[in-house]
C-alpha cells in the first residue's frame, strides 16, 4: 500500500521529463495523496475498491468549499463533472493532464473558485493492472511516450467493453461508483487510431439521438458547438471522431456508436452526457497532452456554465424513461440524412506495396486540403419494444441480478409465490461470432416470437418496476435484443441448450408415431423437407427437427428467455 509521504509539491513527470514521459501508477498515486495531505479542504483522495490482481483503486475529489460528502453533494444538487483516465493505460495523456489540473486546482485560488458549487470527481488511472505492464512496444503506430502501459487488464480485458458484462473487478466497482455519483457529464480520455488528417484533437460524443428525449438535441445544438469554437480559441481545432464510411476521410465520417459496452455508452444508460476525446496517435505526445488538458477544462467550464439545463434535462430524461411507451433498444446510421463538416486532411496516396504483392494507403503530409466531407451524425432506431409495466425476474439468475444492484435498480422481491399474466419470448434463432471477444461468445443476431403466458413467480423471484430513475438502464440490459444487453452477452446461454437427447434406433420409430399423431408438427415437418431436401439423407438432421419440433418430448424452458415482460401493471 502506497502511504503519503512529505515531499515538497512536485512537478508532474511530464513536467519534470522531456515532455515525452508519463506517469508511473507509483508515481501518480503518491503525487495525489501528497496533495490531499497538503490540501485537505480542496482535495480528498481514497481508494474506491481493488482490481482483479488485488491493487487499489483510487479516485479522487475536488470542490471550492471542501464538501466532500456524497450525500450531501446529492441532496444540495450540486452538479458533478466526472474525469476518468487510464482505461487504456498505452493512452495515458489524460492521465498526466489530469495530475497538473488538479495540481491547479490546489494552488491557484481563482481556478479553485472557478468551479463554484460544481464538484470536480475523477478516477486518476482506471486500469492499474495494465499500467503496471509497462513497455513501449503495444503501441504498433503510436508516436511516443517513450514507456507506458498495456490496453489489457490483469485478465487480458479490454476494460473499454467491460461496463455492462463486468466480468472485472474494476467495471464492478465503477459500476457502483458510478451510479452513486450520477455526475452530469463525464470525459473518458483516450488516444485514437486509424486514418491520418491534421486534427491532434477528435472526439466521440454520445450519440445524440440514441441519447435522445431533451438532452439529445441539447447536446449536438448547443454543448457541441460551445465545444468546438473552445477548443479552436485554444489553438486547438477539433473535429468529430474520424470514423469513415469508406477508406478514407474524403468519401465522408460517420458518428461512432458507442453502444453500453463502452463507457459513454454506458453513461447514457442513466442519462449522462458523455464524451470520449481521442488524441491522434500520430502526433508528438506533448501536443497530445496539451489538447486533452484543453478538452478537459473546456467541458469543465462548460458544464460548470450550463449545469442549470443539463440537470433540468437529465431529470426530465429519466421521466420520461419511466414511461409507458415504445421504445428503442437498438439503432442504426440514417445515411439518408447526412450534415457536412469543414475537414482538414491530408492527400490519400496509393501505391504499389514494397513488401506485398497489393496497393497499399499512405497520406502525404506535405499535400494538406480543407473542404467540406459529408458527416453522417444522424441515428435512426432499429429495433423498438413496446415498454413493459415490469419485468419478472427469477432469483435464479443471481449474476444478472447482481450487475442490476450494482447499478441502484429498484427491484421487489415477491414475498409469496403466484401466477402472473405476462409476455414470454422465445428464441428463433441465435447467431454468435465464430471466436472470443473480451471473454464471451457474443450473439450478433437474434430472432424472436412473443406469446402471452401465464407464469408462475416464485417466492424470492424479483419483480422490476419501471417507473424509477434506472429504468434505460433495465430496459437495455434486460431486452434480448438492444446492442449490449445481458442475453447479447451469454448471461441465459444455459437456455440455449436443449437438455434431454434420444438414441436414433429407438426414437426412429418414435418419430414416425409423432407425426402420425401430432399434425402440427407434420405440417412443419413437411415444409422443413421442402426447404431443405439436401438434409433427408441424414438420419441426425432428420430426426433432430423432429425431436425439436414435437410437443410430446418439449422442454418447456429451453430456447424460452428467462425474464418476463409484464404489460399490465402489476399488483
Amino acid at each position: 500500500m502506497i502511504t503519503p509521504t512529505s515531499h515538497p509539491l512536485p512537478l508532474t513527470p511530464y513536467e519534470s521529463g522531456n515532455q515525452n514521459q508519463t506517469t508511473t501508477w507509483v508515481e501518480c498515486i503518491d503525487f495525489y495523496q501528497r496533495l490531499a495531505e497538503q490540501f485537505p479542504r480542496i482535495l480528498h483522495f481514497a481508494v474506491i475498491g481493488h482490481t482483479d490482481a488485488g491493487r487499489p483503486l483510487h479516485a479522487g475529489i475536488v470542490t471550492a468549499d471542501g464538501v466532500f460528502d456524497r450525500e450531501q453533494i446529492l441532496r444540495e444538487g450540486r452538479p458533478v463533472f466526472f474525469n476518468n483516465n487510464g482505461i487504456h493505460p498505452g493512452e495515458p495523456e489524460g492521465v498526466d493532464a489530469c495530475m497538473a489540473l488538479v495540481r491547479d486546482f490546489c494552488t491557484q485560488p481563482e481556478r479553485l473558485a472557478a468551479l463554484g458549487k460544481t464538484v470536480f470527481l475523477f478516477i486518476p488511472l482506471y486500469n492499474v493492472d495494465g499500467s503496471l505492464n509497462r513497455q513501449n512496444t503495444s503501441r504498433v503506430n503510436q508516436d511516443g511516450p517513450e514507456s507506458f502501459g498495456f490496453r489489457g487488464n490483469s485478465l487480458h480485458l479490454d476494460l473499454n467493453r467491460d461496463f455492462i458484462k463486468c466480468d472485472s473487478l474494476n467495471a464492478q466497482v465503477f459500476n457502483r461508483f458510478f451510479c452513486q455519483w450520477s455526475p452530469d457529464v463525464m470525459v473518458d480520455t483516450h488516444t485514437s487510431n486509424g486514418a491520418d488528417y491534421q486534427y491532434t484533437m477528435t472526439l466521440i460524443q454520445t450519440q445524440t439521438d440514441k441519447l435522445g428525449n431533451g438532452l439529445g438535441p441539447y447536446l449536438r445544438d448547443v454543448m457541441l458547438p460551445e465545444i468546438y469554437a473552445g477548443m479552436a480559441q485554444r489553438g486547438w481545432p477539433t473535429c468529430p471522431y474520424v470514423n469513415p464510411v469508406s477508406d478514407i476521410p474524403d468519401h465522408g465520417i460517420e458518428d461512432f456508436l458507442e453502444t453500453p459496452r463502452f463507457s459513454t455508452g454506458y453513461a447514457a444508460l442513466h442519462h449522462t452526457i458523455g464524451f470520449m476525446p481521442e488524441t491522434h496517435m500520430l502526433k508528438p505526445f506533448a501536443d497530445r497532452y496539451a489538447s486533452m488538458r484543453a478538452l478537459v477544462e473546456t467541458v469543465l467550464e462548460l458544464t460548470v456554465r450550463n449545469a442549470p439545463d443539463i440537470q433540468r434535462l437529465r431529470q426530465q430524461a429519466r421521466a420520461a424513461a419511466s414511461a409507458h411507451r415504445e421504445v428503442a433498444v437498438s439503432w442504426k446510421a440514417d445515411r439518408d440524412q447526412p450534415s457536412h463538416f469543414l475537414f482538414r486532411g491530408y492527400q490519400a496516396v496509393y501505391r504499389p506495396s514494397q513488401i506485398g504483392s497489393y496497393t497499399r494507403l499512405s497520406y502525404d503530409r506535405h499535400q494538406s486540403w480543407e473542404k467540406e466531407i459529408p458527416y453522417f451524425n444522424r441515428f435512426v432506431a432499429d429495433i423498438t419494444v413496446q415498454q413493459p409495466q415490469a419485468y419478472l425476474l427469477p432469483q435464479a439468475w443471481r449474476h444478472v441480478i447482481e450487475r442490476l444492484q450494482w447499478n441502484g435498480v429498484q427491484m421487489e422481491r415477491l414475498e409469496n409465490s403466484r401466477t402472473i399474466q405476462a409476455e414470454v419470448y422465445r428464441i428463433q434463432s441465435v447467431q454468435s461470432r465464430s471466436g472470443a471477444y473480451e471473454g464471451h461468445l457474443f450473439h450478433d443476431q437474434i430472432q424472436l416470437t412473443a406469446s402471452s403466458e401465464a407464469v408462475l413467480a416464485e417466492a424470492g423471484d424479483y419483480l422490476i418496476r419501471l417507473d424509477q430513475p434506472q429504468a434505460r438502464y433495465v430496459i437495455e440490459t434486460l431486452e434480448p435484443q438492444a446492442h449490449d444487453s445481458f442475453f447479447r452477452w451469454g448471461f441465459f446461454n444455459s437456455v440455449l441448450e436443449k437438455k434431454e437427447h434420444y438414441s436414433d434406433y429407438v426414437f426412429e420409430d418414435t418419430a414416425a408415431e409423432i407425426l402420425r399423431d401430432e399434425p402440427d408438427t407434420r405440417a412443419a415437418f413437411e415444409q422443413w423437407k421442402q426447404d431443405n431436401p439436401a438434409l433427408l439423407t441424414r438420419q441426425d438432421a432428420v430426426l433432430d427437427f423432429i425431436f425439436a419440433h414435437c410437443q410430446r418430448f418439449r422442454e418447456p424452458e429451453w430456447l424460452r428467455y428467462p425474464v418476463f415482460r409484464i404489460m399490465k401493471s402489476p399488483v
